[in-house]
């Protein structure tokens, strides 16, 4: 009974753990678009001064892009919801694009300035403790280690693969 509850009580971070995963599965592809959105003359501008703000000023620039952000995502669900799929993922896509390219670029200027008001550090910190459990959690499941066995296979046969094509050529 008891190991039942607790399986019950961690479904909602197995869920977590699966948005986790897909951000960190998906992070290096969207990684370059990051940079060169990082690169843009006004990006780097509006960092500036955001780097210049006092916490407070950084949290409410912080809350601005946020407040637009995570609202579409959850229309982006609601749509999915009603069927509206290509409206749905449409909505969806914008909205984690518009998180990633904008929130975390928020974030990363006036993260000096937010970590420095205590209630927003203690919560990052236990976000952080949140995402490292449930790091943990997937990384000894069965099928991670199941999943990076395949890919270490994978590299292995292209690797050897591109030996031999090499061996060919010469």
């Amino acid at each position: 009974m008891r190991r039942s509850l607790i399986r019950l009580l961690l479904i909602p971070l197995d869920l977590v753990g699966l948005v986790i995963l897909l951000d960190e599965m998906l992070r290096p592809l969207y990684r370059p678009l990051i940079a060169w959105f990082a690169a843009l003359r006004l990006v780097a501008r509006c960092e500036e001064a955001i780097g210049r703000l006092p916490p407070y000023g950084a949290l409410i620039a912080l809350a601005i892009p946020f407040a637009i952000v995570e609202p579409l995502k959850l229309l982006g669900l609601l749509f999915l919801a009603r069927g509206a799929f290509a409206a749905g993922i449409v909505t969806t896509a914008i909205g984690h694009l518009a998180g990633f390219l904008l929130v975390e670029r928020v974030y990363h200027a006036g993260r000096a300035q937010l970590l420095t008001i205590s209630w927003f550090a203690r919560i990052m910190g236990w976000v952080d403790a949140i995402r490292q459990v449930v790091i943990g959690r997937i990384k000894a499941s069965a099928a991670w280690q199941r999943a990076v066995a395949l890919v270490r296979l994978v590299r292995e046969r292209l690797r050897d693969l591109k030996l031999w094509f090499a061996r060919r050529r010469a």
